[in-house]
């Protein structure tokens, strides 16, 4: 990597110029933020999507960031290329429409179930009791956990868009947030971390690992000794379990 100095010089050179061979190099200056971006998206692909193509995808965000950034706005490179890499992925996976109509429809079933088991018990339920409430074998709902972390994603992001904003630091600068917003992130936020605590251990490492240290699919895999597809299931079935809490307290 060029120091800050050099990278400094690129971007003004690039922004006077939009030399394609300037763009090339600052591709090249930023391709590692690609590559741990879609290490940590892959989390909800595992097998499914190969981490390779979501590289790909990212770099057309990268490539979309490059051209519209503004060094002048006094933003942070990364910050913004970041959301658009992301961006990039999400849109390009979902153009892909991987996800089957029937699948969709067992991700939908697969929330409830869990909303009721955990109501009916108090607790969270085990893979046994939701695999035994669908008919199926464990290893049949393991894999099912597999097909529909993409769902998770795509419905989970949605649901934060749609009714909530949940960010390390809640504080903003947006004056039109009024005390009463913030009053409701703060218990937002409390609510949250009591789902996240009452998580099995395993979640809640995978969300600890995940939300809270940023590591990659991969490196939890290594720190947690179990397959990256098993992470992959861990997670999905923490995000139901959080996303079933949330929408009980957004329509208590």
């Amino acid at each position: 990597m060029t120091t800050l100095e050099e990278q400094s010089r690129l971007w003004k050179i690039y922004a006077e110029t939009k030399d394609p061979k300037i763009r090339e190099k600052l591709i090249l200056e930023y391709l590692h933020l690609v590559k741990y971006i879609a290490g940590r998206m892959n989390i909800y692909f595992a097998s499914n999507i190969e981490y390779d193509d979501l590289v790909s995808f990212g770099v057309i965000g990268l490539i979309d960031a490059i051209d519209k950034f503004d060094i002048n706005k006094g933003v942070k490179f990364e910050t913004y290329a970041s959301l658009r890499i992301r961006g990039a992925i999400i849109d390009s996976v979902r153009e892909l429409d991987w996800i089957p109509r029937t699948l969709r429809q067992k991700n939908k079933e697969l929330e409830r179930i869990y909303s009721e088991l955990e109501m009916e018990n108090g607790r969270a339920p085990t893979d046994e009791e939701v695999a035994a409430r669908m008919n199926l074998s464990v290893e049949e709902y393991n894999k099912l956990l597999s097909q529909v972390n993409l769902g998770t994603l795509v419905s989970l992001e949605e649901f934060i868009e749609q009714n909530i904003r949940i960010e390390k630091d809640i504080t903003s600068d947006n004056s039109k947030d009024s005390p009463e917003y913030n009053l409701e992130q703060l218990e937002l936020r409390d609510i949250l971390g009591e789902s996240i605590d009452k998580l099995p251990e395993k979640e809640k490492l995978v969300v600890s690992l995940y939300y809270y240290e940023e590591l990659t699919l991969k490196e939890i895999s290594l720190i947690m000794k179990v397959s990256e597809s098993r992470v992959s299931q861990l997670h999905t079935k923490a995000i139901m379990r959080l996303k079933d809490r949330l929408t009980k307290y957004m329509h208590k």
